[in-house]
């Protein structure tokens, strides 16, 4: 359902007491863009710039049509612009039914070109909550209340959807519960998302591009695996480190309950059936689990082994421990993994940038 739209093109200067925002913002018109960094960054800030509820200084257009500029004196209310709202508490209202709710965002949605056209129906399927319609909102647990909330912004026909920490107020095991209904959104709109969170989990489960944000300034921005092999930005010096690769299962191995997941130029094997062949599905691979060796690959339980080229060498702080980025296959041109190693590993092999070498891939470490 995703269609070819204009960028969205935004930037902002400012100061929110004795906070300063001076960002720029040059996003994709599809897919998700995700807004991440530390609390109190200016991500969230940012975000209620794009939809008219704080106003700072700067230009805004999205879809070619400009909501903001300064220099015309342009400026769209929040009610003019087509946006879909979800925030971190879902609001919906008590007194209405879960489908009266829905259909209050239906009533609400405006005529026109570019929005989002999704009916009662496909929002209801779309978000697994056709058992919840009757129900009133305090019958709901906090997981479905945020699916409903979704599914009343995406009724209103936006041309953007913008969600704040949507999972924030969320445990651990309702994340886990709503995480494949956001994977759907992604898969399946045809309107831009863009997507605030401090929880690189969740950006990995759905961005496609990574906006990464620092005491209100844009550090960097770019595909989600890009960026997480980016040896000089601060995500690979995290303990969770890990960059996230786009697959497609192959076959699944019934007797052994494995996955083949074809990647731009390897096929890795994941434990699990995962689905049918041609399912798209994202892998991430921690850089703890990865492990580099050279020369003849002696027998091993490791079932993942592949031929990469070593891009660059940092150390992720301390003088104990480095970062290898590697590309798969022997030119370098695939996409990037990234293994942590012992400095004295990597004195003992040898391993410097432009190294060809074989990276070792734990299939019980592969979270796809």
């Amino acid at each position: 359902m995703r269609s070819s739209r204009d960028a969205i093109e935004a930037t902002f200067t400012g100061m929110l007491g004795s906070f300063a925002i001076d960002v720029a913002l040059d996003l994709p018109g599809s897919g998700v863009s995700a807004l991440f960094g530390p609390s109190g960054c200016g991500k969230t800030t940012v975000l209620r710039c794009i939809a008219g509820l704080t106003r700072l200084n700067g230009r805004l257009k999205v879809d070619g049509e400009v909501w903001q500029d300064d220099a015309s004196g342009t400026f769209l209310k929040t009610y003019q612009r087509r946006i879909g709202y979800v925030f971190q508490e879902a609001s919906l209202f008590a007194h209405l039914s879960v489908r009266n709710n829905l259909l209050y965002g239906a009533a609400r949605a405006e005529t026109g070109d570019g929005g989002l056209t999704l009916s009662l129906e496909e929002a209801v399927s779309m978000l697994g909550i056709a058992h919840l319609l009757d129900r009133a909102p305090a019958a709901l647990s906090g997981g479905e209340r945020q699916r409903v909330a979704i599914g009343r912004a995406l009724l209103s026909r936006p041309r953007l959807l913008l969600m704040d920490e949507p999972l924030a107020a969320l445990d651990r095991l309702t994340k886990e519960e709503i995480l494949p209904y956001l994977e759907a959104l992604r898969e399946n709109l045809s309107i831009p998302i863009i997507y605030v969170s401090h929880d690189i989990g969740e950006i990995e489960r759905v961005a496609d591009t990574l906006v990464l944000f620092d005491h209100g300034r844009v550090l960097a921005t770019g595909p989600l695996n890009e960026m997480e092999s980016n040896a000089s930005l601060p995500l690979l010096k995290a303990p969770e480190a890990a960059v996230m690769l786009e697959g497609r299962i192959v076959s699944v191995d019934e007797t052994y309950a494995l996955t083949s997941l074809a990647i731009d130029g390897a096929t890795l094997l994941v434990p699990g059936r995962l689905g049918e062949p041609g399912k798209k599905c994202r892998l991430r691979i921690g850089a703890s689990d990865v492990a580099f060796s050279r020369g003849p690959m002696p027998a091993t339980s490791v079932l993942n082994c592949l031929t990469v080229r070593i891009v660059s060498i940092a150390a992720p702080g301390g003088d104990a421990q480095v970062n290898l980025v590697a590309a798969i296959g022997e030119d370098g041109h695939g996409p990037r993994i990234v293994g942590r190693i012992t400095r004295k590993s990597r004195e003992m092999l040898g391993l410097e940038p432009g190294v060809t070498v074989q990276a070792q891939i734990k299939s019980v470490a592969l979270i796809a």
